[in-house]
């Protein structure tokens, strides 16, 4: 933890490293500051620390004339001889408030709250996070494919709703769906391309060449070293077999 001081007096500021080096020893002092203007400086020309000792009466006036120049976004723990800035030391992001001459006890006090305050937070930006992803899912959702126009004879086209299409494949080059009807529709999309705009929950990549609806499957063999071939629940002639590698059927059944 790096821990910048702000601290006028020499025999406070010998009194708080002590008791910081034996409450938290792997504490790391990262600056030193015994006025507004060398605390505003320093804060400008370094790196935030994880936490500010400020004392609140300094020589050259008031510590938070210092949050007029400048924001600090780290914890704060405020220390002074006089108990009159309590309350103005809550409207900044402080976790304590220490009266000096400060002991062993208060300081263990403090990094305890801070600890609680830590742990609050990463368990907010936990959650944060999961919600965030959960939202994210839920709005690709919403943008995966439900239909597709086909262009036909003349200069019309036809929708095809993704719910009536079995299984999309490569012949001679070209990518074609086929529906429940075992009717044939040309695509001028990649299957990569047509994998990310449809619903994985829906479709599965068999191979390189089939794109594969749960519907369009009738049953499963087992093949020669571990793979599985998919028969189709609609009498279609293919050149090839769908096959599943052995290295994706168990993603395969997982997705099934």
């Amino acid at each position: 933890m790096k821990i910048f001081i702000i601290e006028d007096e020499k025999a406070a500021l010998r009194n708080l490293k002590a008791i910081l080096a034996e409450v938290c020893p792997e504490a790391e002092i990262a600056g030193e500051a015994d006025s507004i203007c060398e605390s505003i400086e320093w804060l400008e020309s370094n790196d935030m620390p994880e936490l500010v000792f400020m004392d609140i009466h300094l020589a050259d006036g008031s510590a938070f004339e210092i949050f007029d120049h400048i924001k600090i976004t780290c914890p704060i723990i405020f220390t002074t001889a006089y108990d009159e800035y309590a309350l103005k030391a809550l409207k900044v992001n402080s976790i304590d408030y220490l009266l000096k001459p400060i002991n062993t006890e208060d300081l263990r006090k403090a990094f305890d709250k801070l600890d609680l305050l830590v742990s609050h937070k990463k368990e907010n930006e936990k959650q944060s996070d999961i919600i965030n992803e959960i939202v994210k899912k839920l709005n690709k959702e919403e943008n995966y494919k439900s239909h597709f126009l086909i262009p036909v004879k003349g200069d019309k086209f036809v929708p095809l709703t993704v719910d009536s299409i079995l299984f999309f494949y490569i012949s001679d080059g070209t990518v074609k769906a086929v529906d429940e009807d075992g009717r044939q529709h040309p695509f001028t999309m990649s299957l990569d391309d047509l994998a990310d705009m449809l619903n994985p929950k829906l479709f599965f990549r068999a191979n390189r060449q089939f794109l594969i609806s749960r519907k369009a499957i009738k049953d499963i063999s087992l093949w020669f070293n571990g793979r599985l071939v998919i028969n189709l629940n609609i009498p279609f002639e293919l050149k090839d077999k769908i096959i599943i590698s052995k290295a994706k059927a168990s993603e395969f059944k997982e997705w099934f």
